[in-house]
């Protein structure tokens, strides 16, 4: 497992603690691997979700850190969602 992908898994876990309830997510991190999220919490893996959401590492890290806001990164076409969008605006408010 690569270490972005060790520390999104962290940033994650202390972001939704306790999971993340309504479905399963799958973060797809450009040249780096997945991310699923579900009610046990997040994880190294790549299964299939109901919501994937896929950017770059440099997105994907600034999202976590509060500097790029998930909507903005959708609406400019730095994050793209596959599947449920209902889930990615849950998933989007519980990450901002």
């Amino acid at each position: 497992m690569s270490s972005v992908i060790e520390g999104a898994v962290a940033a994650l876990n202390e972001k939704i603690e306790g999971g993340f309830d309504g479905g399963t997510a799958k973060f797809d991190i450009e040249d780096e691997g997945c991310i699923m999220l579900d009610g046990d919490g997040a994880r190294a893996g790549d299964e299939e979700a109901d919501v994937t959401l896929s950017a770059s590492a440099d997105t994907f890290q600034e999202m976590l850190s509060g500097e790029l806001n998930p909507t903005a990164a959708f609406m400019t076409g730095k994050l793209k969602v596959d599947g449920d969008m209902g889930l990615a605006m849950k998933l989007g408010g519980a990450l901002g």
